[in-house]
């Protein structure tokens, strides 16, 4: 085998490859003449046939596998001496024509990208700031509240007991009515129901929806006018005036159990301080959660300004046509980020291209700090997860966690975030971590800016 250096340029290799037709004849004569000895014909002995019979029925199908493993064998033997990692399938082009034939020696030419040299950083020089919170009695008692508001009953105000009183719903007061939505004066999707209760007061609506029906009572009909958030989830939606064309079917008060062993025990739960627990409990893992996720980005942050070296340009494009396909689905749905709306096309393609050089830059450092540090996610820790993931699917958590092993860009979009937990928690125990107590609010508000993460 012959093989010249044709192109060194970054990252980028190429290489011409030539392999001698007479090696190449050798291993076509060898596996004729194995596949000869198992072949059965009519009219000859079993191993008996001639080979020009086997030439002749197999030759053509035989070259062409001879062809293939010699070139995959070849290509193999070129990274493994020059200690290549590619860092996708090499490209492979044929130079000689119509190869098949085994005429004339085999000349391919291999193109391929090359992982980088990364130098691992000094993980003990990183410092982190960890922000912690814990659970507040207020915060406990307002969640066991709204566990005994969410097991209220509903007793009708009579239309005698409403007279007497002199007027209709008050804050607190549930209204049970029918509406129909309507934006320029046709309903929209979505927008008509039935025996909806809504509380005076309470939110769940549109703003200003339910302020507007204080005092309503029952048989009345009423048109609210409201506008849709501009953060409003339907698209088509957001930002839009609306009115609605409500009529008031009861005017209700609610009785709110007491949150006490009775409520717990039929909720459930054993009593009323094992209510409290788990409701500590599961605060304290949004906390948590808020908390590794805050203190995870900052690692990534910090790993961004200690990695310096070049990044593929083929992984980095796919990285980059991918955001930009996301960006152009959220310009068609109307839900494009608002800072971005502002931004021309040359802008958004340059702050874009960053990020998705940062992805990938992260991507591959974190996944060489795996594999130089022996980190993997194990079958039990991969089994795990797609049965979590699995178990969104109600009804069907077989037959998709069976989906999700069969095809591995499913299993491998499990496998990934897995292992990426892994590399981020080797990292923390190396880092300089302080912790530092802050309160709920202070913890769960957002960051006046925030970067791209890695994943």
């Amino acid at each position: 085998m012959q093989v010249t250096e044709t192109l060194s340029d970054g990252l980028k290799r190429g290489y011409t490859v030539v392999l001698p037709v007479a090696d190449l004849e050798s291993r076509r004569t060898e596996r004729l003449t194995s596949l000869g000895k198992t072949l059965r014909i009519p009219g000859f002995r079993p191993g008996k046939v001639p080979m020009p019979i086997v030439k002749q029925r197999y030759g053509t199908a035989v070259s062409a596998e001879v062809l293939e493993d010699s070139v995959n064998q070849a290509t193999q033997k070129v990274l493994t001496e020059r200690g290549l990692r590619p860092v996708q399938q090499p490209k492979i082009d044929m130079v000689t024509e119509n190869p098949t034939a085994l005429t004339s020696d085999l000349e391919f030419k291999l193109e391929l990208e090359v992982m980088p040299d990364i130098v691992m950083p000094d993980f003990g020089a990183i410092e982190l700031t960890r922000t912690k919170a814990e659970v507040q009695p207020d915060a406990v008692d307002k969640a066991l509240e709204q566990i005994a508001k969410f097991n209220r009953t509903l007793e009708p105000v009579s239309a005698e007991a409403l007279e007497a009183r002199g007027h209709g719903a008050v804050t607190g007061e549930v209204v049970t009515i029918d509406f129909v939505g309507k934006i320029d004066d046709v309903p929209f999707e979505g927008g008509t129901a039935n025996d909806t209760p809504v509380e005076i007061g309470g939110d769940g609506f549109i703003p200003g929806f339910a302020e507007q029906l204080e005092g309503v009572r029952p048989g009345e009909t009423k048109t609210l006018h409201v506008t849709f958030p501009e953060t409003y989830g339907k698209a088509e939606l957001a930002g839009k005036p609306a009115t609605f064309d409500v009529t008031v079917k009861q005017v209700s008060t609610q009785v709110i159990p007491a949150m006490d062993d009775e409520l717990a025990k039929k909720i459930g739960a054993e009593s009323l301080e094992a209510v409290r627990e788990i409701v500590v409990s599961r605060q304290q893992q949004e906390y948590d959660s808020v908390s590794r996720m805050r203190l995870k980005k900052d690692l990534l942050d910090a790993l961004t300004k200690l990695s310096d070296f070049p990044i593929p340009v083929s992984i980095a494009t796919q990285e980059f046509e991918q955001i930009w396909q996301q960006l152009e689905q959220a310009r068609k749905a109307g839900t494009m980020d608002e800072d971005d709306k502002n931004k021309d096309e040359d802008t958004l393609r340059t702050e874009y291209q960053a990020i998705a050089e940062r992805r990938v830059r992260l991507g591959l450092l974190l996944a060489e700090i795996g594999r130089v540090n022996n980190i993997s996610v194990s079958e039990q820790e991969l089994d795990r997860a797609l049965y979590q993931r699995a178990m969104q699917y109600q009804g069907q958590e077989q037959q998709m966690y069976e989906f999700f092993r069969k095809y591995p860009q499913l299993t491998n979009s499990v496998r990934g975030p897995l292992l990426e937990d892994k590399v981020v928690d080797f990292v923390l125990e190396l880092a300089k971590v302080t912790d530092t107590i802050v309160t709920p609010e202070e913890l769960l508000k957002e960051p006046e800016s925030a970067e791209a993460s890695a994943a």
